[in-house]
């Protein structure tokens, strides 16, 4: 068994002539929360759905628990999504459907639960993240950003996954219900002794939730360490992006 939960060699990801991902080096001890860091376009996403198997590496190896998921087979990969959790970055919940049957629906759909127990872990899910039972008969239309935010959360959650993964979980919010945000995905994964992975362009984000960082520039991993050594990592390219200076090694053209 491997000591690590998720570890991705050399993956390689192109979309014609473009090269997205140039051969990502990164792995995730269990239980710990690793945090990827980078500009837009730097591969991040494309990173994520790689390992979600939403897109097919075009080289490179993505082993889960030491087994390599590459080239599962449909049944394979149901399985494998058992494990997983996902807060997306919009939340994404179903508009048509009420809040304890978003928050329910990985456990009627994915592991055919009865409804009556799935509705009851539901709204266990919803309380846990500060919300009160009354909501779990809304609509996602009825609820605020952050609301609907707390709802994917507990969606996130609800079936106990052993790796979760975030995508830029705290945009759209105001600083304060961010920090609200950050301190439930802490709760959660750390009540869990679940695995995260997190991407987010958010530094306050990444200060609260992560154990490790990692930044990815140009489709590569450059520099991977504690969040304790972010601010002397000695990597021109993390201390400019971590402060957000316009000058560096990093350039951004203007239209």
């Amino acid at each position: 068994m491997s000591d690590y939960k998720l570890e991705l060699r050399g993956v390689k990801k192109a979309f014609g002539d473009k090269k997205v991902l140039a051969g990502v080096d990164v792995a995730v001890p269990a239980g710990k929360s690793l945090v990827v860091i980078g500009g837009s376009g730097t591969g991040k996403s494309v990173m994520l759905k790689c390992i979600l198997g939403l897109l097919a590496p075009d080289e490179g190896s993505i082993m889960v628990d030491g087994q390599e998921t590459v080239g599962l087979r449909p049944r394979e990969r149901d399985e494998l999504m058992r494990k997983f959790g996902m807060l997306f970055q919009g939340a994404a919940l179903f508009d048509s459907l009420k809040i304890w049957e978003n928050v329910a629906f990985g456990l009627v759909q994915g592991r055919g639960m009865d409804r009556k127990q799935a509705k009851e872990i539901a709204i266990e899910k919803i309380q846990a993240v500060g919300l009160r039972p009354e909501v779990a008969n809304l609509y996602p239309a009825e609820l605020s950003g952050g609301m609907q935010k707390r709802v994917g959360l507990a969606r996130a959650v609800a079936a106990s996954p052993e790796i979760i993964f975030f995508d830029e979980p705290t945009t759209g919010l105001d600083p304060i219900m961010a920090d609200v945000i950050n301190d439930l995905i802490v709760q959660s994964v750390k009540g869990l002794g679940a695995t995260a992975l997190s991407i987010t362009h958010d530094m306050s984000s990444v200060r609260k939730i992560a154990d490790e960082v990692a930044m990815i520039h140009e489709g590569r991993i450059i520099w991977h360490g504690s969040v304790k050594d972010l601010d002397n990592s000695g990597n021109p390219y993390v201390d400019q992006f971590i402060h957000g200076k316009a000058s560096g090694p990093i350039t951004r053209r203007v239209a």
